[in-house]
């Protein structure tokens, strides 16, 4: 190995030094404890989490149409409150939309990677 002395990895180390500016760490970059913790898929439905979103973003895609179809040539007060009542109708789908996609990126980051 023809590493300059301060980055080569000790002979007894398994695993190679992780060189920064301050120090060096010895160890792999990802911790070996959480392995065990893993999830199994038979424990997450992903199939279902993953309907779930997609459900969502159609409710919200579908909110985003009825605002837009809202906005129209007619200036009153009444269609006014309509539009404002559909913006808020949008929101709230854009809020569920990623409560459902981050329900399934965390079940998916417990199933790949433990956490």
């Amino acid at each position: 190995m023809n590493l300059p002395i301060a980055i080569r990895p000790p002979s007894n180390s398994r695993f190679p030094c992780h060189e920064t500016l301050v120090n060096c760490y010895r160890g792999p970059l990802t911790p070996l404890s959480g392995l065990s913790k893993f999830t199994s898929m038979a424990e997450l439905d992903f199939d279902q989490l993953l309907k779930d979103y997609k459900t969502a973003v159609d409710r919200w895609v579908d909110a985003i149409r009825a605002e837009e179809a809202l906005a129209n040539d007619d200036h009153s007060m009444v269609e006014m409150e309509r539009w404002d009542d559909a913006g808020f109708k949008v929101d709230d789908a854009e809020q569920e939309a990623r409560k459902s996609r981050d329900a399934y990126k965390d079940a998916l980051r417990e199933k790949n990677y433990g956490f």
